[in-house]
């Protein structure tokens, strides 16, 4: 957007730009990266690990919201019995 655009465009329009940026900022923070990774990283920088729970929380949020679900595998499932 140019500064003229910017300028013109509503204060709530701005705000929710901003709020979406911010999002998806959060949402994708981690992308690319496992459970492992984040645990060797958090050991030099402890909170990552906050910070990658609240990606991962605001992720399923928005997955629920579009209607993605995910199969919750319970303990049985994962042991096989």
């Amino acid at each position: 957007m140019s500064w003229s655009e910017i300028k013109n465009t509503p204060n709530h329009e701005l705000q929710g730009l901003i709020h979406a940026l911010s999002t998806h900022t959060t949402v994708h923070a981690f992308d690319g990266y496992t459970p492992d990774d984040i645990g060797e990283l958090a050991k030099k920088k402890p909170q990552i690990r906050s910070d990658y729970a609240r990606s991962m929380e605001m992720k399923a949020k928005l997955e629920a919201k579009a209607g993605l679900k995910r199969k919750v595998r319970s303990f049985k499932d994962i042991v096989g019995n």
